[in-house]
């Protein structure tokens, strides 16, 4: 059965080509193919499509595509030493230490309730503001690791800004060796032992899925224990009792342990896992290179499609970085680092690879075109900010992502003024053409305050060198406000790449305004009117793909899941065994196809006598287990039985499966009998040329003959 069959959409619109990606190395769908002349990008708005999955490179030690230790599931090393593993390991245990001041916080606060000694209380009270005191240093901890970025970037010659990846979720290990053999005891009415292997199976990919490797093997494991999941939901989690199984999974951000017994919650930790694991390989990409942003842009935009599929699919859950708010928060975030990909991929493209920053020397359409990508990716910023500050968020996560996001808008900002600036100091107004002047238009704000200049399109080269000089102070402005930010925050003020970026961006700027500066006048004074945001592509979100990680069912011996499932009941098998005249028949008939089910019994026949009913599955012929076999087969171990026939049957006790078959007719039966059963399938049996008449229910109405087929006893419930 198709994992892929059982899940719901996520609801994201995405364009064609998304989930799966196409091409290698920056895509064809993706790559902005600038060549020689800048000036000749297209202004059309395109979608952007994500490589192919398999491009996501390794480069450290860490992430390489290497044979796992003998031991250990593909996908997951627990030995592996490096930086994020030793980040993990550190997480993991003031994950612990947390959960350990939270119950020394509730037994104190539950005496506290309940003593009346006077003496007592002020003793308890006195403790738990130790306690608290040591929860709260616990978690700026928590919140300091979790803004380690620089752990997580990729090591190049070049500094770039850093990306926010996230830390993976901890999670217990959890024994089901008991509860699912007593359940296959009692429930399928098999000899649990039977199934050790699978359990272990099971457990073990379970336990691997906690340590996932960095690359792309990693997040195969985890999509392989998720589709796994499917499977185990359904044959060992019953809607109405619980096994006594609790699936306890610690914050990612705050380090507050919840646990739950619904396999649900489980899911949703799993694709928060996998979400995170896609982040923490953007991150690391070489950012310096066109393929590397390619490859950036794909892993957050599989990070944002599985944030948005959780949100939309996994409800009330209890974990705060599982809510709505903080979810929808991560999927803008995603976004927006994605989009700041993307203009740098802008960037790297339209430079001459010859010349260095300070003799920047490109067209005026491109500078415009930079200057507008620029100031989209201010924008978004701007609106991740706005989600991160709200209280159901801005409590949670570390103070250095708000700064960063802060920091971004304004750092973007500058930057968009600064392409303009370039853009509009590179040529005289009588050397523009067309394209260019019409760019122009749509580049400016109308000016909403009086400090503005009131130049959108300058009509002379002296308003074009004003305007030009008004957007170079904005950006000097701006980038100066982004390094007072920095060393506003105690994380970032120690982030040496972004301080290197950073001062980069201000002595660009300013050698620029340096070398146009002119004489002073009134309206030099006055601030460059808004740059309007533009952007050429629309971002497509990626969801999880489960179609590509396919799995077996390891508890495939129980029979259908569609049937023999945790949802379903039925009663103990009971063996039924005919022995029969030469001139006698069985007197029975048999449909459908995994499980066969016994169509009709005849009144007064063997069957009867026997205890066969209508609508039992015949779950083994002999010693034969045929609950997966065909109708075929089954009605052939039936006729080489001979005279001497051994079933075991069940009888479902849901209604869904107790249809009856037609009785007087072997036109839409297989019949067993001693002398005319052809044994052949019937024509219900075949998907194509059989048709159903609806019926409508009538209580005042004699039964009649009733049509049965084999779709209709096949129907998968959800």
């Amino acid at each position: 059965m198709s994992t892929a069959s059982s899940l719901a959409s996520s609801g994201v619109t995405s364009s064609s080509g998304t989930a799966s990606g196409t091409g290698s190395g920056t895509g064809s769908g993706c790559r902005v193919d600038v060549g020689a002349d800048p000036r000749t990008w297209p202004r059309r708005q395109r979608t952007y499509r994500p490589p192919a999955p398999d491009t996501i490179v390794c480069s450290d030690d860490e992430d390489l595509d290497l044979p796992p230790a003998r031991g250990f599931v593909r996908g997951s090393d627990p030995r592996v030493a490096t930086c994020r593993g030793k980040l993990q390991n550190k997480r993991s245990r003031l994950n612990q230490e947390i959960n350990k001041e939270l119950r020394l916080r509730a037994g104190a606060e539950n005496l506290f309730k309940a003593t009346t000694n006077r003496k007592l209380r002020e003793t308890v009270a006195l403790e738990l503001s130790f306690v608290n005191s040591n929860l709260q240093l616990l978690k700026e901890q928590l919140a300091e690791l979790n803004s380690s970025v620089e752990l997580y970037q990729n090591e190049s010659a070049e500094p770039n800004t850093p990306m926010i990846p996230l830390g993976l979720k901890e999670t217990k290990e959890i024994d089901f060796r008991e509860p699912f053999k007593d359940f296959i005891l009692e429930h399928y009415s098999e000899d649990g032992g039977r199934y050790e292997n699978a359990i272990s199976e099971f457990m073990d990919i379970r336990q691997a899925m906690r340590t996932p490797l960095r690359d792309k093997s990693g997040v195969a494991l985890l999509f392989q224990y998720y589709s796994q999941l499917y499977f185990v939901e359904r044959r060992f989690f019953p809607p109405d009792r619980s096994l006594g199984i609790y699936f306890e999974w610690y914050d990612s951000l705050t380090g507050v342990p919840s646990c739950q017994r619904t396999v649900a919650f489980e899911k949703a930790c799993v694709l928060f896992n996998i979400g995170a694991l896609y982040t923490q390989l953007g991150a690391r990409q070489d950012r310096q290179t066109a393929r590397g942003l390619d490859q950036a842009v794909d892993a957050f935009l599989r990070a944002a499609g599985t944030f948005t599929y959780i949100c939309d699919n996994f409800t009330n859950a209890p974990s705060m970085d599982l809510g709505p708010h903080m979810l929808q928060m991560l999927v803008q975030l995603m976004l927006a680092q994605a989009r700041e990909c993307l203009f740098e991929k802008l960037d790297l493209q339209s430079r001459d690879p010859c010349e260095d920053d300070a003799s920047d020397t490109r067209d005026m359409d491109v500078c415009l075109d930079l200057a507008q990508e620029s100031a989209q990716v201010a924008d978004v910023y701007g609106l991740v900010h706005d989600l991160i500050s709200a209280s159901t968020v801005k409590d949670y996560v570390p103070f250095s992502w708000v700064a960063l996001a802060r920091l971004k808008r304004e750092y973007y900002t500058s930057l968009a003024h600064f392409h303009c600036a370039s853009g509009l100091l590179a040529r005289p107004l009588a050397h523009l053409d067309d394209r260019t002047k019409e760019a122009l238009q749509f580049m400016h704000a109308e000016p909403d305050v009086r400090t503005q200049l009131d130049i959108r399109v300058p009509q002379d080269d002296g308003e074009r060198k004003l305007l030009g000089r008004a957007h170079l102070r904005a950006a000097l402005l701006s980038v100066e406000e982004s390094q007072r930010q920095q060393r506003m925050c105690r994380e970032l003020r120690d982030k040496l790449a972004l301080q290197a970026v950073l001062r980069r961006t201000h002595d660009r700027a300013m050698d620029s305004y340096a070398a146009h500066e002119d004489e002073e006048e009134f309206r030099e004074l006055l601030d460059p009117p808004r740059i309007l945001a533009s952007t050429k592509f629309q971002l497509s979100l990626t969801s999880p793909d489960f179609s590509q990680f396919r799995v077996e069912d390891p508890f495939r011996s129980l029979g259908p899941v569609a049937i023999f499932s945790a949802r379903h009941h039925w009663t103990a098998p009971r063996q039924v065994t005919l022995q029969r005249a030469d001139d006698e028949g069985f007197g029975f008939s048999v449909r459908g196809d995994a499980p066969v089910i016994v169509a009709a019994v005849d009144n007064g026949s063997l069957a009867d006598f026997g205890g066969m009913k209508e609508g039992d599955f015949i779950v083994s012929i002999g010693d034969k287990d045929v609950k997966w076999a065909a109708h075929e087969q089954v009605v052939k171990l039936i006729k080489e039985a001979g005279d001497s026939l051994t079933l075991k049957l069940v009888t479902p006790m849901d209604r869904n499966y107790l249809k009856a078959a037609n009785k007087n007719s072997n036109k839409n039966s297989g019949s067993v009998s001693a002398g005319s059963s052809s044994g052949e399938p019937s024509p219900a049996c075949s998907v194509a040329g059989s048709t159903t008449k609806k019926l409508t229910w009538n209580p005042f109405r004699k039964q009649r003959e009733r049509d049965t087929s084999f779709e209709a006893s096949n129907v998968i419930l959800r």
